[in-house]
């Protein structure tokens, strides 16, 4: 937990519910983080694609963080709480907004059969006259291989009967944690941007595509009323006020993804800078002005801060997460600091030796979308050291953020010059100048990378207040530190790259074999 900070500028309650981790914090309204309180999320998964995690339990935890931290600051200085998170996932409540089912997670793909029936056909595995439609409305269309919104409420309506017939709204994380704040259930087009059943040619329009909701096969009415992204709610309820010692006028905005979040965590609102995470998963999106889709690399826009632009939205289903499962499965992997790993993988050279790792723990989604790819370390031999390894880990997250960009650099039609990096795995300067060598890029890492998105939240609230405006937003995020590309690495890991690249076309045909969803 962070020391409390002195003063009296007004803060946010903001609530970080990622896949992994859920984060409580104080932050200011010019985006001071002041105390933060966390714990660790864990998913469970079950044969057949399930992957779940206790939705009830977040919000005791909620609750528990929440007084942690509100204890460090006086009452009368919070005056919004904002939630912010992961997406694409659903939550089934009754009308009071309590779950009654688990989370179904954005990995959880049970319902991509029923995913299929809607949209599957023979054009990259699509229906070309449902994907023209989708694509043309949204610029994005549910997945085949399930593990989105559409697909999880067609699994429960049709698998889980009895959970179905007693939820009253189906929900994406945020919306249910802010449901839970203020007893009214509402979504946004950002919330509800994985879903892909609103009309993004008309962002000011605050209604649901009838048409896409007809033909997903969903029951409209249990689709949360759509409300403009980053507006006020309305005040805390009550019941949480009073257990949290709130006062009664503390404003409530809108659930918020955390690409969201982070754009403006990382002061990435504007002039063509683009940001990327080392968080579980990891993303490149910066804002744009208009309506796109590169549906060969699963690229496309969702609606943005506001009804005047968009976000580019793409998705590697492991970053971090790789560092993570391999200190799980060491010998040492009671050891929660990633630091002695880290350590480890400083004492290799740069290329690990020629061993290259492919991420793909648990599928792809961008630049290919492929939930049948797995990882692996690649060209072992005897000499390869347990350094090597650890470092191959780290660098192939690296090769496959630069398979993304070269994507988005094409989607956005120009280079981009610098990225910011924020995440867990931001922390450790050698994962950020891997980033640097690998990406040929300037890296910017920004102030507590860990809490961007609590960040990120506190903004978004003092938007919906009035307190800053959108062009003040870059100058209230610091630069903690720039990695700039060494250029003595640049023939290793372009030598390496170029085989990184290669390695999914030869292997894909092997892993629809043994992982066919």
């Amino acid at each position: 937990m962070a020391p409390a900070a002195g003063g009296t500028e007004s803060c946010a309650l903001t609530i970080d519910l990622g896949s992994g981790a859920l984060k409580v914090g104080i932050v200011s309204l010019t985006g001071q983080v002041i105390a933060v309180a966390q714990a660790t999320l864990q998913t469970r998964r079950m044969p057949g694609g399930a992957a779940v995690q206790d939705a009830a339990g977040w919000w005791d935890s909620v609750r528990a963080l929440a007084r942690a931290v509100l204890a460090q600051v006086p009452a009368e200085r919070v005056v919004a709480v904002a939630c912010t998170g992961q997406w694409g996932s659903t939550v089934p409540v009754n009308p009071a907004g309590e779950p009654v089912g688990p989370c179904l997670m954005w990995q959880d793909t049970r319902g991509a059969e029923h995913a299929r029936q809607v949209v599957g056909g023979p054009l990259l595995g699509y229906s070309p006259r449902r994907l023209l439609t989708w694509i043309r409305h949204t610029a994005g269309v549910p997945s085949r291989y399930g593990g989105d919104p559409v697909s999880h409420m067609l699994h429960l309506e049709r698998d889980e009967p009895d959970v179905a017939a007693a939820a009253r709204w189906y929900l994406e994380p945020v919306d249910y944690l802010s449901m839970r704040f203020t007893g009214r259930p509402a979504a946004t087009r950002a919330s509800m941007s994985a879903a892909w059943l609103t009309d993004n040619r008309h962002l000011a329009d605050l209604r649901y595509d009838a048409t896409l909701v007809r033909r997903a096969g969903l029951r409209p009415e249990k689709l949360a009323p759509l409300v403009a992204t980053g507006s006020l709610l309305g005040p805390v309820h009550p019941g949480p006020a009073r257990a949290l010692g709130l006062r009664d006028e503390v404003q409530v905005v809108t659930g918020t993804p955390d690409i969201h979040t982070s754009t403006l965590g990382t002061g990435a609102v504007a002039g063509g800078l683009a940001h990327t995470s080392i968080s579980t998963t990891s993303w490149i999106s910066l804002p744009v002005a208009g309506k796109k889709t590169d549906v060969r690399h699963s690229i496309a826009t969702i609606p943005g801060l506001d009804a005047d632009g968009y976000l580019i939205a793409n998705d590697q289903e492991a970053a971090g997460q790789c560092l993570r499962w391999l200190r799980d499965v060491l010998p040492s992997g009671r050891e929660p600091s990633f630091a002695p790993l880290i350590a480890l993988a400083e004492t290799a050279p740069p290329g690990s030796g020629g061993i290259i790792f492919t991420p793909w723990l648990a599928g792809e989604r961008s630049p290919v979308d492929d939930r049948n790819a797995r990882g692996g370390w690649h060209n072992l031999s005897v000499q390869t050291t347990g350094a090597d390894l650890i470092r191959a880990v780290l660098e192939g997250v690296a090769y496959n953020s630069r398979w993304l960009l070269r994507a988005v650099e094409r989607f956005v039609g120009h280079r981009l010059d610098r990225l910011r990096i924020f995440g867990g795995g931001a922390q450790a300067d050698l994962w950020c100048q891997i980033y640097a060598d690998v990406l040929d890029r300037e890296i910017e890492r920004v102030s507590d990378p860990v809490y961007v998105n609590l960040r990120g939240a506190a903004l978004l609230a003092a938007l919906a207040l009035g307190t800053v405006t959108r062009t003040e937003i870059p100058h209230l995020v610091t630069v903690e530190r720039r990695f700039t590309p060494t250029p003595a690495t640049r023939e290793v890991y372009d030598r390496l790259w170029s085989e990184f690249s290669r390695l999914y076309r030869g292997e894909r045909r092997m892993f629809a074999r043994l992982n066919a969803i």
